[in-house]
């Protein structure tokens, strides 16, 4: 029997029909043009979140950006709840090896953020190859035995064409499919409602069907990646679906706030929970 993985508390949602404030969290580079690193850090905690995303950013610090930077999140409450940081896919049938050389290599600093989720990407779509899917299932088998010594998960993120024409992995009905066959808690699916609005639509029936396998939340309004209400996608309805799904891991603000940065993420996490 295979252990369960054991999750952070701070992603537990809280008794009752409805989302927790401790599950919202922030994808930093969304507030690049903000201003610094450690100034959009600040905002985010005036704003009361207690978790934040990152893409590549701690490649670029030096060691003493690092001591700085982990003490003030450390002063504020904030944790790292997931990281990017791969340039390898892992829907290249020729690729496997590379890949997965790459993710034992991003786990230490993992470990160093105290992240217990790293974003995965597929990769480019091979022109011409009928390999990819099942590729994908295979490396992520092997992705996923790595991980669960780590008591990491993966979170495969779909990205729409419209933003990357190349990209294989394009929605998340093929990822759904995609984390079913790997069936490991440690590969799960990271729903960015944004990338999938744009490219297929049908958000909640999606989520409804396939609950069990999301990992991780996204969240931008369509079509101008901005926060909530700002839109066609009606965000009141998808957190009130995933209230009744009991949805317990972390939702997180990806958009670019239109008006003062504190506030707009303020009202975007009591907005969820209303």
């Amino acid at each position: 029997m295979t252990a369960a993985l054991a999750l952070p508390s701070s992603s537990l949602a809280q008794p009752g029909n409805h989302l927790a404030a401790s599950q919202f969290s922030v994808m930093m580079w969304a507030l690049n043009k903000q201003g610094t690193f450690e100034q959009n850090l600040e905002r985010v905690a005036q704003a009361g979140y207690r978790h934040v995303e990152l893409v590549d950013e701690f490649k670029h610090w030096s060691d003493e950006d690092k001591r700085r930077i982990l003490a003030r999140m450390k002063t504020l409450g904030i944790s790292v709840d997931a990281m990017a940081g791969m340039k390898q896919g892992f829907a290249d049938p020729s690729g496997s090896e590379a890949f997965l050389s790459e993710l034992k290599a991003l786990i230490p600093t993992a470990q160093r953020l105290q992240c217990k989720q790293i974003i995965l990407l597929s990769g480019k779509r091979i022109e011409g190859s009928s390999s990819q899917h099942e590729a994908s299932i295979a490396t992520l088998k092997q992705a996923a035995d790595i991980l669960r010594t780590e008591n990491i998960v993966g979170v495969i993120e779909p990205i729409d064409r419209l933003e990357n024409p190349t990209i294989y992995l394009d929605g998340v009905t093929e990822a759904f499919e995609i984390t079913k066959a790997v069936a490991s808690p440690n590969i799960k699916v990271l729903y960015d409602l944004y990338h999938e609005q744009r490219g297929f639509g049908n958000l909640i029936e999606k989520l409804d069907r396939n609950i069990a396998e999301v990992g991780l939340i996204h969240v931008a309004d369509v079509p101008a990646r901005h926060e909530p209400g700002t839109g066609e996608v009606n965000y009141s309805n998808i957190y009130k679906k995933l209230a009744q799904l009991n949805y317990k891991n972390i939702i997180a603000m990806e958009f670019y706030p239109t008006g003062d940065v504190v506030k707009t993420l303020q009202r975007a996490r009591e907005e969820a929970m209303l």
